[in-house]
This record gives structure tokens, sequence and C-alpha cells, in this order.
């Protein structure tokens, strides 16, 4: 019977496990969080209940649920991947959680990985919770082919908006990153194509919006729910949003 190997083996995990062991955290810490599930979970769903029963904004012809919930599923996607992201990260910063982490193994890259699949898993929940409802509501889903190129938007917006908010958190104080991530929140919320149709607006403002990362998602996936081919403007949009976006946070995000 051989011995058992007891010597010491230091050294980093490969870094795929490293990514994932930091996700389940985030996912853990986002979920336990009452503030944050608010955010993530509870105001989507009010919204698209509210707006869907309530005649407050005229949204056209057809049922009222088919314009919100592509609206609504990129109103969750911006809460969760910008908004709690870029809070939950700013206030990490500031109490040295970051600085912390900045010492073990983990790259500022894999942080962003991590907190990024995070998001994603927690994006998942949103969509069955929202698709659920929107169920009950009388939507009706479409078929595969628009569910494969509302993944893929979805997972654009997703970037686009994680992106931003870490870019934000990683430069920003922890106060200020609070205040600018609520203030940017309603405005993409009121003028952003969520809630509101962008046709609605002046038309001098129309192509200023057209060009904000959370009418393009919306756009795209009111396309995409339709049975209609994605505008190829939603694409380049989200995709300029989460490359830019992406390099500058990692070139200028600061751990402490």
């Amino acid at each position: 019977m051989s011995a058992l190997d007891l010597v010491p083996r230091p050294g980093r995990a490969p870094y795929g496990r490293m990514i994932l062991a930091h996700a389940r955290f985030e996912l853990g810490q986002l979920l336990g969080n009452g503030e944050q599930l608010l955010l993530t979970l509870v105001i989507p769903t009010v919204l698209l209940i509210l707006l869907t029963e309530v005649d407050v904004v005229d949204l056209g012809p057809g049922p009222r649920v088919r314009f919100l919930l592509p609206g609504v599923l990129a109103l969750a996607v911006m809460s969760t991947a910008f908004t709690s992201l870029a809070i939950a990260t700013g206030f990490e910063r500031r109490y040295g959680v970051l600085k912390r982490l900045g010492a073990t193994p983990l790259p500022r890259a894999g942080l962003m990985a991590g907190k990024g699949a995070s998001a994603l898993a927690c994006e998942v929940l949103q969509v069955v919770l929202l698709v659920g409802v929107a169920l009950v509501l009388g939507w009706r889903p479409v078929g595969a082919a628009s569910w494969a190129a509302a993944t893929g938007l979805l997972l654009l917006g997703t970037a686009a908006f994680a992106g931003l908010g870490l870019l934000m958190a990683g430069t920003l104080r922890a106060e200020a990153t609070l205040a600018a991530a609520n203030l940017v929140y309603l405005l993409l919320l009121l003028a952003g194509g969520i809630v509101v149709p962008v046709s609605r607006f002046p038309s001098g403002a129309r192509g200023t919006l057209g060009w904000l990362p959370s009418t393009a998602l919306a756009d795209g996936l009111r396309a995409a729910f339709a049975g209609a081919a994605v505008p190829a403007r939603c694409v380049v949009v989200l995709l300029v949003w989460g490359l830019v976006s992406g390099l500058a946070a990692a070139r200028w995000f600061r751990w402490e």
C-alpha cells in the first residue's frame, strides 16, 4: 500500500477554474442581496405587469405585451450587467475587497470575466421569469430562429452594459458610481426605447437615441420576436459599445 503524498503543490488553479469559482461567488452575493434582487428581478417584473395592464403610454396597435417584453428584457440586462454590477463593484473597490483580490492569482481579466459570467447566470433567471409572466399576460413565443437571434442580442447587450458598468466602477468613487449608475438607469428607462417607443420623441432626437445600447437591444429583440430580420444597426451599435467599453475598462480599471 503506497503512502499518501502530502507534499504541498503551490501554484494557481487553471484560468477557467478561477473564473468559474469567482462567478459562483459573485452570483451568490447577488442572489443573497435583497436590494440587488429588487433591482434585477422585482422592478422589471412589476413594470411588465403594470404597463401591460394599465394604458399609461400609447404603444401602438397590437397587444401591449408584445412591445413591452423585449424592452423589459433589455431593462433586465441593463439592471444586472450595468447598474447592479457597477454599484456592487464600486463599493467592493472602496472597502478594499478588490485590493485583496488583486493580491491573489486572479488577474484583472479574470475578475471581469467572473463578474460577467455571474451576470449572465442571473439573466437566465430573469428571462425565465419575465417570459413566464409574459405568457400569462397573453404573449406567445416565436420560432427557434428568433430565439437564437434574441440570445445573440442578449449576449451582445450584456457585454456592452457590463463593460460600461466595470468602467464606471473602476474609475469613479463608489458614491459617484452609485449616483451615476442610478441616473443612467432612469434616463435609459425613460428615453432608451425600453417602455416608450423612440417614435414618440421629437424627430431631431430619434437619431441620437437610436445609438444608445438600450435602444439597440430593445429594437433588436422586438424584431427577433416578431420573426423579422434583426436590423444591422442594432448589432453594430451593441458591438461598438461592447468593444469600446470593454477595452476601456481593461485599460483603466483600478483595483483601489
